[in-house]
């Protein structure tokens, strides 16, 4: 048995490249989704949503926390950049405790407890332009075969906090 994850959206931060004891090198950047719901279908604020810059839609952003490792990560730390759209697809990963794996919780920065899982990435493929711009997509089309990884190794975490979602 095994899962498997798909998120389409934009790169949230610019993606940050490391290197293990080993030397493999591994890059880790954020991911938001977002749902849109229309005011005509749904009249009142769902729980945890804001209202769009427009004001005539509820919408929902959900930020993932994503790892690549290998030539991925250094085809991700060339071509990606903040505001790239991006297909993803991997695994899903948190804190394994007795034989579950459960989100991992933390504290933000304004003292509020959170929970988030990570995605070990093994597909990247770039889909677009820089949200907002009309300019090339970021250092242009990354070389083939920089999609699919093996032998991934297990867990990773980025430290990074998630950006909080103002609520209605």
């Amino acid at each position: 048995m095994f899962h498997r994850i798909t998120i389409i959206g934009f790169v949230g931060q610019e993606p940050q490249m490391r290197y293990t004891e080993d030397g493999t090198p591994v890059t880790n950047f954020s991911v938001a989704t977002r749902q849109v719901v229309s005011k005509e279908r749904v009249s009142a604020c769902p729980q945890g949503w804001k209202e769009s810059l427009n004001g005539k839609n509820w919408e929902l952003t959900t930020w993932f926390r994503v790892t690549v490792w290998r030539k991925l990560a250094e085809a991700v730390n060339q071509y990606a950049g903040k505001g790239q759209a991006v297909f993803v697809e991997g695994e899903l990963r948190g804190e394994p405790v007795d034989g579950a794996q459960n989100p991992r919780i933390w504290t933000g920065n304004d003292g509020e407890h959170r929970a988030s899982y990570e995605v070990t990435a093994r597909t990247v493929k770039f889909i677009g332009r820089k949200e907002g711009n009309g300019s090339a997509p970021v250092g242009g089309s990354p070389p083939e075969g920089y999609e699919d990884e093996d032998a991934l190794p297990l867990g990773g975490n980025s430290g990074r906090k998630l950006e909080e979602v103002s609520k209605c």
